[in-house]
């Protein structure tokens, strides 16, 4: 007990920095003064509030090359559209309504922007009453008996 010192103080553990200081600006520039080695990287998107990311292959397709690109709906079937619907007296937005979807939607049919899609194209033929696919596009739509 002789040898033991009342004034020397020993420290059993002592914490590090903590990631987020160790991450810091202050931490990496005085780190790199003291002449350590420094390796940092930037995650892609991180923190971010990325829910719909744009790939490469969407890219590819968005510039729409020869080999690649997305059909759109023809000027013939948007013009259908809107005599259809002014024939019923409907605006953009009641049609839309009608057949629960976004009034861009049906703006993008009437002027060829929309890729088209089989379930939509429905919609719109039973809310205006005219055929939009096959050969006698804008020709009235034949109610089909129902079963019983």
């Amino acid at each position: 007990m002789a040898e033991s010192d009342w004034d020397s103080v020993t420290v059993l553990r002592k914490k590090g920095p903590s990631s987020a200081q160790a991450k810091s600006k202050q931490a990496i520039t005085a780190a790199q003064r003291r002449g350590e080695e420094v390796e940092t990287s930037k995650k892609w998107a991180a923190g971010q509030n990325k829910q719909h990311l744009v790939t490469k292959n969407t890219a590819k397709l968005d510039r729409e090359t020869e080999e690649l690109h997305h059909e759109r709906v023809p000027l013939e079937v948007g013009r259908v559209i809107q005599q259809g619907r002014s024939n019923k007296g409907l605006t953009q937005k009641d049609l839309a309504t009608k057949i629960n979807e976004k009034p861009q939607v049906i703006a993008d049919y009437e002027c060829g922007k929309a890729i088209p899609s089989n379930q939509v194209m429905s919609k719109i033929e039973r809310a205006i009453g005219l055929k939009l696919r096959g050969k006698d596009i804008g020709q009235p739509l034949e109610a089909k008996p129902k079963k019983k």
